[in-house]
């Protein structure tokens, strides 16, 4: 064979092997190194809300002052435990016991006169039975001696006597009448009497009670801003010295948190729950939802949505109570908490990591199902796009979008109703590869930056 065939062999095979070698290379250039996870199946998948909040009783009231006055005596301290209608403060009643003792007498004076009266409308009642009594007999003897005067059978003089003492009898009679009607007016001017001074002796009564504080149920005194000998006063909302105490009953504990407006449609009556308190590290505690606002409260603010005058785009949250199951007898009253509601689950799940979902514009898949991976529709169109939500599957060293319709959704995975089954590998990262891999495209697994990452 001469030199320059053997060149020619040697040129040609050159040439070959630097055709394959970028061959090879440009197929690994478009080959992209990703990691996965197997499609699990779980004994019981849970999803949650998180929220914060504070320690309450559920049943507690804030002692208010009712009268303007110096407190004389304070019969409790705080962290005392409380029956209801044990006294708890005394302020100074000298002026309201004294005008309580003032109305008592009046009152009596009052009823006094009333039996007074009702006797002498009693007397004026008889005088005028009698008058009457007298006036009819009268009347009878004119009559008949004006029967006799005009059968000319009596003199003149008898006829007048008869005459003169009928009419006297019946003045005696009207004037009696006059006596019972004034009598009675008395006895219902007394009366009017007696009703005004108990009135004005309630009145006395209630501001002279009003000095005395009692619990109004057992419970256990939680605040006591005040001290003895402070001067208290009335009718000022959050005021130094119009609250004295509060009283509440911790034998039922609960924790009021703020659940974020885009989590309290999950939330629901009954729902367990675990709380976490921060002065009691380590340990958690059972509980269940008893309690969800209605109103949303501005979080900025503190304020109510039905408080505020003006609409606002701001974070809002709602109000929700969960009820502590033996709660310990060392808890207080806003300690601060955190609760984990359980707001669903699923027993023998199909789930996938949710890091793997992911969505895809329908338009551009197909378009890649059709011409290739490297291919892109861009939309020339203003009209919204249809967007579907699925995973990369890996079969045959290439990625395969598959469409899945998903279920509840955990701390860490979520549920696959649909298109996909137990053990399929899916494409879990990284992130930047999910967010640009196109179907088809050809894949290199590597875990051990998982592997790394974990350990």
């Amino acid at each position: 064979m001469s030199i320059k065939k053997i060149m020619i062999i040697v040129g040609g095979v050159v040439a070959a092997l630097a055709i394959v070698g970028f061959s090879v290379s440009q197929n690994q250039k478009s080959v992209v190194t990703v990691q996965t996870a197997k499609v699990a199946r779980q004994d019981l998948l849970a999803s949650y809300v998180t929220a914060s909040g504070e320690v309450k009783p559920k049943t507690f009231v804030n002692v208010g002052a009712n009268a303007a006055g110096r407190i004389s005596r304070l019969v409790v301290k705080e962290g005392d435990r409380v029956k209801k209608g044990q006294v708890l403060a005394q302020l100074e009643n000298v002026q309201s016991s004294a005008d309580v003792a003032a109305m008592r007498a009046t009152l009596q004076s009052n009823e006094t006169d009333t039996l007074a009266a009702e006797a002498a409308l009693g007397t004026a009642a008889a005088q005028q039975k009698s008058s009457a009594a007298d006036a009819a007999r009268v009347k009878l003897e004119f009559e008949r001696a004006e029967m006799l005067y005009k059968d000319r059978l009596i003199a003149k003089a008898e006829y007048d006597t008869k005459k003169a003492a009928y009419e006297i009898s019946s003045a005696v009679m009207a004037q009696d009448q006059a006596r019972v009607a004034q009598a009675k007016a008395q006895v219902d001017s007394a009366h009017g009497h007696i009703n005004t001074a108990r009135a004005q002796l309630a009145r006395a009564s209630d501001v002279l009670n009003k000095t005395t504080y009692v619990a109004p149920f057992d419970g256990t005194v939680t605040n006591l801003p005040v001290r003895e000998g402070e001067t208290v006063v009335t009718g000022i909302q959050n005021s130094p010295g119009s609250t004295l105490m509060t009283i509440a009953d911790m034998s039922i504990i609960t924790t009021e948190v703020q659940v974020d407006e885009t989590d309290i449609v999950n939330v629901k009556l009954s729902q367990p729950a675990e709380i976490t308190i921060d002065a009691i590290p380590g340990k958690t505690f059972k509980g269940e939802v008893t309690q969800i606002g209605d109103n949303a409260i501005i979080r900025s603010s503190g304020l109510a949505t039905s408080q505020s005058n003006t609409s606002s785009q701001e974070a809002k949250d709602f109000k929700v109570t969960i009820t502590l199951k033996d709660a310990p007898d060392n808890l207080r009253p806003g300690l601060s908490a955190t609760a984990k509601i359980t707001t669903g689950t699923r027993t023998d799940a199909v789930t996938i990591p949710i890091q793997a979902l992911t969505i895809r514009d329908k338009e551009d898949l197909e378009a890649q199902k059709k011409n290739g991976p490297k291919t892109a529709t861009p939309s020339t169109s203003k009209k919204q796009k249809e967007v579907v939500q699925g995973v990369f599957v890996v079969r045959n060293k290439k990625a395969e979008f598959v469409t899945v319709e998903t279920g509840l959704t955990g701390t860490t995975d979520i549920e696959v109703k649909t298109g996909l089954k137990e053990g399929d590998e899916i494409i879990t990262g990284s992130y930047k590869i999910l967010r640009t891999l196109r179907n088809g495209a050809g894949v290199k697994i590597d875990n051990s930056v998982i592997v790394k990452e974990e350990s």
